[in-house]
């Protein structure tokens, strides 16, 4: 048995927040429901602890998709969308969710449609969002929608958070590496400085390089600071520019292994965008627009615009995909027969899936492939920092190396 921690509401319209032993969430879920509440939220090991003077969390994917979750739940229940606002705003688990939630239904009860409250709260709810909501609203199922909505966002986040998961050993082996390197180089050559000075004799090229690496990190540090923010800032400049943030993506797509991941994770974004609207009664070309406007490679999203073009003048969106030479072959053959057989939604959720599957794949041989090249190379530099200094030691003692 295992301790729960749950969220829901009462029969009448109170918020009940409690613990409850259950084998599992099934079971709970069950006897909150025999026990005549709407559970809204659920964890396992009890109550979520919050520390002292923690400031409210600024809304995050997270947050938009714990409150998401909530509202489809309410609604599902039956409850009338102002007084799920209501009961939301209540559920809300930091000030800033509940201010949000008070701003929509401030305008809710103006006589405004959920889409357009939801709109005007400015960048916090995208484009896909609030599309999807308008959709949900035109054919009477908000509830469903929002329940779909939900889901896209439970898989887009696992999607994200296996690639951050997986990148986050390299970055500390990289992280320790550099501190090593500059351990050595700051603490531990200078040690030897004097030592090779006072020897007055003509140091080794390799110690040399080592040495002067030394007395430039120690003392002209902020040199390669500023550097590095320069560079940083011009990189900047140059992806604003569309055609060179255009060359820039396209190299990435060639890179081996990288942009081979990179470009499963667009197909996959694609996918499950362009499937969950046109299941949601989007128009496909207001959906192409729409999912344009999630992908993040100015290639793809060229690509998706010409498609827009060619569909807006009659032609499918298989055809148009495939001339563009950006999208794979299995993916493209996929849509193809989707649309041959008026199954393009669920065609597309497959392709999400599939390619969800081969990114992770793609993400676990990148890492055996980048994890013994980063562990080789820092073997090789603190090698040879240390060798340099060995082969200046040897030779001011006389000894043949």
């Amino acid at each position: 048995m295992a301790l729960w921690y749950y969220k829901s509401v009462a029969a009448d319209g109170e918020v009940v927040e409690g613990e409850m032993e259950a084998p599992d969430e099934a079971t709970l879920i069950r006897r909150l429901q025999e026990a005549g509440q709407i559970p809204v939220r659920t964890r396992e090991g009890g109550r979520p602890r919050r520390l002292l003077g923690a400031r409210a969390a600024v809304l995050s994917r997270h947050d938009i998709g714990y409150l998401t979750h909530s509202l489809a739940t309410l609604l599902g229940a039956g409850l009338p969308l102002d007084r799920a606002l209501v009961l939301l705003a209540d559920l809300a688990e930091h000030p800033r969710q509940r201010q949000l939630v008070e701003r929509v239904l401030s305008r809710v009860r103006g006589g405004e449609a959920l889409s357009v409250a939801l709109e005007a709260q400015g960048p916090v709810f995208s484009r896909f969002y609030i599309n999807m909501i308008r959709a949900g609203e035109a054919g009477g199922s908000l509830d469903a929608v929002l329940h779909r909505l939900a889901e896209y966002q439970e898989r887009a986040e696992a999607l994200r958070q296996t690639v951050t998961s997986a990148l986050i050993y390299p970055a500390i082996l990289v992280t320790l590496s550099v501190a090593s390197v500059l351990v050595l180089l700051i603490y531990v050559v200078p040690q030897f400085t004097d030592l090779f000075e006072d020897a007055g004799q003509a140091l080794p090229t390799m110690t040399r390089v080592t040495v002067g690496a030394a007395e430039f990190i120690r003392e002209g540090w902020w040199k390669l600071l500023l550097g590095l923010l320069v560079i940083l800032l011009g990189f900047r400049q140059v992806l604003e520019s569309p055609a060179l943030r255009r060359r820039w993506d396209r190299l990435v797509l060639r890179l081996p292994r990288a942009g081979d991941l990179v470009a499963k994770l667009e197909v996959a974004r694609f996918s499950r965008t362009m499937g969950t609207l046109l299941g949601n009664g989007v128009p496909a070309l207001s959906a192409l627009a729409i999912t344009r406007d999630t992908l993040t490679n100015s290639v793809f999203v060229q690509a998706v615009s010409e498609a827009a073009e060619q569909l807006r003048e009659g032609r499918g969106i298989a055809a148009p995909l495939e001339e563009t030479g950006v999208f794979p072959r299995l993916g493209l053959q996929m849509i193809r027969l989707g649309e041959e057989t008026g199954q393009l939604e669920e065609m597309l959720h497959r392709i999400a899936t599939l390619y969800d599957q081969e990114v992770q794949l793609a993400v676990k041989r990148l890492l055996t492939l980048l994890e013994p090249v980063l562990i080789v190379g820092l073997g090789l530099v603190i090698g040879g920092i240390i060798m340099s200094i060995m082969v200046a030691i040897l030779g001011i003692q006389g000894l043949a190396f």
